[in-house]
């Protein structure tokens, strides 16, 4: 069923001034204020807090398999935490994780 093209617009402007407020509010309003030090540690653990929510689905449900478990983007996903935590550097986990991803998806022949 096709959406007509009022609605449509509607919902698109109406997004972006809600996302163009969101981020006015932290850039513009808060730019220029020291924040206290409490609300700088929290917001330090941000970007750990959101990264799970982006990863499990695509790891768990992937849409490649059709929402099934699949063995080679979950084996991936535990080298890359291993090699995260032993080695402590983003990038060699980065790497580690997209090469055993392409190593397990040749060895189960996907």
């Amino acid at each position: 069923m096709a959406i007509d093209k009022s609605t449509l617009w509607t919902v698109i402007v109406v997004l972006g001034i809600g996302t163009f407020m969101i981020r006015f509010s932290f850039l513009g309003l808060l730019g220029n204020r020291t924040l206290p030090g409490w609300l700088l540690r929290t917001l330090r653990y941000t970007p750990m807090a959101v990264l799970p929510g982006l990863v499990a689905p695509a790891v768990l449900w992937p849409a490649a398999t059709g929402g099934e478990v699949d063995p080679a983007r979950l084996t991936a996903a535990l080298a890359t935490i291993a090699i995260g935590v032993i080695t402590r550097n983003l990038m060699s986990a980065i790497i580690g994780g997209g090469a055993t991803l392409y190593a397990m998806l040749w060895l189960f022949g996907q």
